[in-house]
C-alpha cells in the first residue's frame, strides 16, 4: 500500500537515484559502524546504508512506516519524536562509544532538532542531515554575511561544518518548495568549556534586533552584569566572530 505524505510530519520522500547515491558517498558508511538515521520514511537512504553497514538504527514518528521499517531484518527501530530520544541512551544500547547520526530532517523542526543533539554530541563522531538549504546558509555563515546569527554562532562553537551537496527539489515526492542541500557536521575536539545557557542567551540578545549597535541590545544586557571588561558594543551582531561570543560568554562563567 502506498504511503502518502503527512503535512504535519513534514514528509518529503527523497526518490532521485543519483542524489541517494551522492548522499550516500559524503557518508561513507563502513562495515560495523554505529549508525542512526532520523526520520527513514520510506528507507530512500535507508536501504543503501545498511548494506553497507550490516545494521541500522532508525528514529521514525509516523507508527505506519515505524512497522513497515520493523519488516527489515537489519533495522532496530525506535518509534518516537525525535525530540525525546536520549542518544546517549541509544549510543549505551548499541554498545558503541560513538554513533553517527544521518538523516533527512522535517523542515519544520530542523533546528529544534539541531539544538536538541548539541546536549549529546560527546557521544556522536559526525552527522550528515539534509536540510533546508536557507538554514545550512545559516549553519555555515561567517561574520558580516545577512546569514550569520544566532544557529551560526552556536553550532561553530561546538561543530567543524560544510555544505556538501546542493538538492533540488524535484528529488523529492512531493516536491519541497525550496531548495535542500546536505551538511556535514564533525564534533570539534577540544571546544571551549562555555556554560552553554549562557551563551545561548548572550547570543540571542544580541541578535534580538541585529540592525541594532550592540550598545543597544548587548551593551545594556552587558550593563545589568557585574561585568568590567572591555567588548565592543560599537559594532552590530554580524560582525562579531564565534570566538569572541565564546570568549565574552566565559569571562561572564567567570564572575
Amino acid at each position: 500500500m502506498k504511503h502518502i505524505a503527512r503535512k504535519r510530519f513534514g514528509q518529503h520522500f527523497l526518490t532521485d537515484g543519483n542524489i541517494i547515491d551522492a548522499i550516500v558517498g559524503a557518508i561513507n558508511p563502513q562495515p560495523g559502524q554505529a549508525m542512526v538515521e532520523i526520520g527513514p520514511g520510506l528507507a530512500a537512504l535507508t536501504q543503501p546504508l545498511v548494506e553497507r553497514l550490516g545494521s541500522l538504527t532508525v528514529i521514525e514518528l509516523d507508527r505506519d512506516l515505524a512497522q513497515r521499517l520493523r519488516a527489515h531484518g537489519q533495522l532496530t527501530v525506535i518509534e518516537s519524536d525525535v525530540l525525546k530520544v536520549d542518544f546517549a541512551q541509544v549510543a549505551q544500547g548499541m554498545n558503541a562509544t560513538n554513533i553517527r547520526v544521518v538523516g533527512n530532517l522535517p523542515y519544520n523542526i530542523s533546528t529544534p532538532i539541531l539544538f536538541h543533539l548539541l546536549q549529546y554530541v560527546d557521544v556522536i563522531e559526525d552527522q550528515h542531515f539534509m536540510l533546508q538549504k536557507e538554514v545550512i546558509d545559516r549553519m555555515v555563515a561567517r561574520p558580516c554575511t545577512a546569514a550569520y546569527g544566532r544557529l551560526s554562532v552556536m553550532l561553530q562553537w561546538r561543530y567543524a561544518m560544510e555544505n556538501v551537496l546542493l538538492v533540488p527539489p524535484q528529488s523529492f515526492e512531493p516536491p519541497p518548495r525550496v531548495d535542500s542541500a546536505v551538511v556535514r557536521m564533525v564534533p570539534r575536539n577540544n571546544p571551549a568549556a562555555v556554560n552553554v545557557a549562557l551563551l545561548s542567551e548572550l547570543v540571542q540578545v544580541a541578535f534580538s534586533q541585529r540592525r541594532k549597535l550592540l550598545r543597544h541590545t548587548l551593551g545594556q544586557w552587558l550593563q545589568s552584569k557585574p561585568f568590567a571588561a572591555e567588548f565592543n558594543v560599537k559594532r552590530r551582531a554580524e560582525e562579531v566572530p564565534v570566538d569572541e561570543y565564546i570568549a565574552l560568554a566565559l569571562a561572564l562563567s567567570q564572575l
